[in-house]
């Protein structure tokens, strides 16, 4: 960014005055996050950009250079100079920086997770602006005072001239057809549209965590040790796995409940060796599912499922389930909840994408069923409290009390557990009649082994039961899409039974629903802002025609990476927006003036693009050489950065294009009158 400043600035004092913004500023965002709470982490200081907070200062800087590089008037001094030239854009730098500002408020507007990650960025960009800001509409001025020789010459630099050579027979190209130019560029923006439907769409994108979170599900009715000795056997088959350092299992709840599970589920925790040392695949997903194919080879008998240790936990705790998808049938008899459950899995299967997919499962726990004969208890004449009283001794019956001072135990008369997994066993238990005659409980009571519901699982007062599933090699919005169609063609609902889809899928549909209703807002404001500029709905229009020519730009600049759109992108498009206008501000404001000063309309156009070229070049450089070390980074964190710096950096190619060329011809066409700006 410094260098881009001292090259194109053709000043190195200019070019240190502008940089020193950058820790100033910076000084400005951390008292705003010490005094709002904000920790420094990867969200709340990973997307902030230097070039983003210098832009007010280039333009003040690079007027203030340009100003004195000119014949000075006699009898005014270089403070002077100083003083008019920073008059003279401290109007378009406010309310443009001041624009950029109110397309970060709908960030804050977002909720549950979005809200959490991208809140305290939004607070520290926010912050950094407000000093950037207030910095270069008083020290810039002040420093550029201190820093210039009252002497001294200021020369344009070779670079700038190379440029405006090449630039003016485009700008004469497109003032002279003005339809022309504007037809492409709607013709671009609408071409772009047509690419959206084929993006897909997805919550955030997932951060590489370096190790696996696998689950293990087994029949409810498993026992403690055959768990154990099948996750042992789990543990052995990873770690033959060249990649895997270490791993780690889990099996039912632990002693505080914060994460109930049962006997049959198990959570093995795969720590990784660095991606460089990777031998069996080169990627996640290829060694996941080699994982996949040699436990299943392995250990049968599991159901599996991937994810990663925080991503995990952060599903389950704010979706409820464990996986990216999850849909939900919600009806009242538990046998129909697991038919059409297993339907639903049989049709997610075949979805292109569906990976570990799974029916909760709510039945299969063996129960010991013992059914009162009445008619052979009143024959013996023995009630059915006294058949009871012996059923309930099998798994416990308190007796009596032993009281140890303040403190008081039970004690309780209990089977063996020999005694109590036989049968045979139980069936013989004798139950005393009134003539003290004892009575097999097989002779009063029919006793049978029968499945049952293992859970039984309500929300918002309705029995429901849920599908689970995990997207690889699609998008989630797409493959959620798909879904839908899928099981609403296949599936048949019986009446009074309904499903709702959940998971990350939910998290999307949430944080696009708020910013389809708040981003408007904010850009209304930001139009009631330029009117208020420019005194005139046409500057304000032209403006905001920079906004579609942006977005393209992204929406290009995506399709090419193969990244989905995702709540990181759309951060990346309003932090676009900003910039974009600023652009327009700076390019269009100068036109006006030219034109109060008593120039054509030709005549203005022509030599004021040719004077912006410069600052416009500078502040969509330096925003967009900031983003580019987020779009190539592949540390922690990158796969959130990588979209809203990929955004931004293609919607800067097509904003400053529309910038420089298209700006300036639909502003003459506006205009082909000649008549004078109003004062």
């Amino acid at each position: 960014v410094v260098a881009v400043l001292l090259l194109m600035l053709g000043n190195v004092r200019g070019g240190l005055i502008v940089a020193a913004a950058i820790p100033l500023s910076m000084l400005f965002a951390f008292t705003g996050m010490v005094e709002a709470g904000l920790s420094g982490n990867l969200m709340s200081l990973g997307a902030l950009d230097f070039g983003l907070i210098v832009d007010g200062s280039v333009v003040m800087i690079e007027n203030i250079v340009r100003r004195l590089s000119e014949a000075r008037a006699p009898g005014r001094s270089k403070d002077d100079v100083i003083r008019d030239a920073g008059r003279e854009v401290a109007r378009p730098v406010f309310f443009a920086v001041l624009i950029i500002i109110i397309v970060y408020l709908p960030i804050l507007t977002l909720e549950g997770v979005e809200g959490k990650m991208f809140r305290p960025m939004a607070l520290t960009v926010v912050f950094a602006l407000i000093g950037s800001l207030v910095l270069a509409l008083t020290l810039m001025p002040v420093l550029a005072s201190l820093g210039f020789k009252a002497t001294a010459s200021e020369h344009e630099p070779r670079l700038i001239h190379w440029l405006k050579d090449r630039y003016r027979p485009w700008l004469h190209r497109t003032v002279a057809r003005p339809l022309f130019t504007g037809a492409i560029a709607a013709g671009v923006f609408v071409a772009s549209l047509g690419l959206v439907p084929f993006m897909g769409a997805e919550f955030i994108p997932k951060l590489d965590e370096g190790a696996v979170a696998l689950q293990a599900w087994r029949l409810p009715s498993v026992s403690l040790t055959e768990s154990i000795k099948s996750t042992t056997l789990i543990e052995r088959t990873l770690k033959q796995f060249p990649e895997v350092v270490t791993v780690v299992s889990r099996t039912g709840q632990a002693e505080i409940p914060t994460d109930p599970m049962g006997v049959e589920t198990s959570d093995i925790y795969v720590i990784l060796k660095d991606h460089g040392e990777w031998t069996t695949a080169s990627t996640k997903e290829a060694l996941v599912a080699a994982f996949n194919e040699a436990l299943e080879r392995e250990v049968p008998g599991n159901v599996l499922s991937y994810s990663q240790p925080i991503e995990l936990r952060v599903q389950e705790l704010i979706a409820g389930v464990r996986s990216d998808l999850a849909i939900t049938l919600f009806g009242e008899d538990l046998d129909e909840l697991r038919r059409i459950g297993a339907d639903i899995t049989r049709v997610v299967s075949g979805v292109r994408g569906a990976a570990d997919v799974k029916l909760e499962q709510t039945s299969g726990l063996p129960f010991l069923r013992v059914k009162v004969r009445r008619d052979e208890i009143a024959r013996y004449g023995i009630n059915a409290s006294q058949v009871l009283d012996v059923v309930q001794a099998m798994g416990g019956r308190a007796v009596g009390e032993v009281l140890e001072g303040q403190r008081r135990f039970d004690i309780q008369v209990r089977f063996t557990p020999e005694s109590r997994n036989n049968i045979e066993k139980i069936r013989m238990l004798k139950v005393a009649d009134p003539q003290g005659r004892m009575i097999p409980l097989s002779q009063l009571a029919d006793i049978v082994v029968e499945e049952g519901p293992a859970q039984i699982t309500r929300e918002n007062y309705h029995r429901r039961i849920a599908v689970e599933a995990n997207v690889r090699g699609t998008d989630l919005a797409s493959f959620v899409a798909d879904v839908q169609q899928a099981v609403g063609s296949q599936v048949t609902l019986p009446p009074g039974y309904y499903v709702e889809y959940g998971g990350q899928f939910e998290n999307l549909q949430r944080a696009s629903q708020r910013l389809l209703l708040v981003v408007p807002v904010a850009l209304f404001l930001s139009f009631v802002l330029l009117y208020t500029t420019f005194g005139a709905v046409r500057p304000a229009l032209l403006i905001y025609f920079n906004i579609p020519i942006a977005a393209t730009g992204g929406v290009v600049a995506l399709m090419l990476r193969g990244m989905p759109f995702s709540i990181s992108a759309a951060v990346g498009f309003i932090a676009l927006f900003g910039v974009a206008v600023l652009n327009g501000v700076v390019m269009i404001s100068y036109f006006i003036e030219l034109r109060r000063q008593g120039l054509g309309v030709d005549e203005a156009v022509m030599t004021g693009a040719e004077l912006r070229l410069r600052p416009v070049l500078m502040t969509a450089l330096v925003a967009g050489l900031g983003f580019v070390p987020m779009a190539l980074s592949t540390g922690a964190g990158a796969e959130v950065q990588q979209p809203l710096a990929t955004v931004v950096i293609g919607g800067l190619v097509t904003s400053t294009t529309l910038t420089l060329l298209v700006l300036p011809a639909l502003y003459r066409w506006f205009e082909r009158d000649e008549r004078e700006v109003e004062l």
